[in-house]
């Protein structure tokens, strides 16, 4: 089997982190494979805490710094065997998430979000694609739970089959980051390890230059956690999804 899969990244880079390893392994299948990044645009003269967040990486207040992860994300992209899609929304410290505690809270009642990104994502369903990856929101970080939730929201009666990831690197940190808004509906479903192109990911992930010395303190560091993390992926599968090539026996 094979066909159009469309996976539904919070951020740049979110997607190769959780799953690069499988969406490699399906465009080696013959998958047309499309990474669609939700919160990619551009805010011109950051201030307060958007501002931090570029500054502490080393970047200048003069850098557009979401155009530079988009940079990173086409060459990502190109590592996995993927094509990008940029949609057009903030992210979260740039709609009034005003410190490093609040992206970890439920949404702020004035985010108003979550309507139009629905709106996105179902117009993105209407293209009929064949399969959705798409974070379990594990780590609890409200641009990951926002886009779990619009996806839940969404999706029709007779829906593709959805790949549920595993959040990384939240999932391999559940002393500092142990929510897991969407625990019950996901034990619900049952979990199968991806055999992915481990190198393919690792080539991807480091290609978000701006990233890495923040999350993983350098390219070693980002070499050292995917290694800890095991060369096979963790998803929650909902519908039939019968990739061949793809999975390891499933887990008990």
């Amino acid at each position: 089997m094979t066909g159009r899969a469309i996976a539904l990244s919070p951020h740049l880079d979110d997607a190769a982190f959780s799953c690069g390893g499988v969406l490699a392994r399906l465009a080696q299948l013959g998958w047309d494979v499309t990474v669609a990044t939700v919160f990619t645009r551009s805010e011109p003269s950051p201030t307060g805490f958007a501002l931090a967040c570029q500054l502490d990486k080393g970047l200048p207040a003069e850098v557009d710094y979401m155009a530079l992860r988009r940079e990173e994300d086409a060459v990502a992209c190109a590592a996995l065997g993927a094509r990008p899609l940029w949609l057009d929304f903030a992210e979260a410290p740039h709609r009034g998430y005003a410190d490093a505690a609040a992206l970890f809270r439920m949404p702020r009642a004035e985010d108003e979000v979550l309507a139009p990104l629905c709106g996105a994502i179902g117009d993105l369903l209407a293209s009929s694609p064949s399969l959705i990856l798409a974070p379990q929101g594990i780590g609890g970080h409200v641009d990951h739970v926002l886009v779990a939730l619009a996806l839940r929201l969404v999706l029709p009666a007779l829906a593709p089959p959805v790949l549920w990831w595993t959040d990384f690197p939240y999932a391999m940190r559940p002393g500092s980051h142990p929510a897991q808004p969407f625990a019950a509906e996901m034990v619900a479903l049952p979990e199968r390890v991806a055999t992915g192109d481990a190198a393919a990911r690792l080539a991807a992930c480091s290609a978000y230059r701006t990233q890495l010395g923040f999350q993983f303190g350098g390219p070693a560091g980002l070499a050292e956690a995917l290694r800890a993390a095991g060369p096979t992926e963790r998803v929650r599968v909902q519908g039939q999804a019968p990739l061949k090539g793809l999975w390891e026996a499933p887990t008990p």
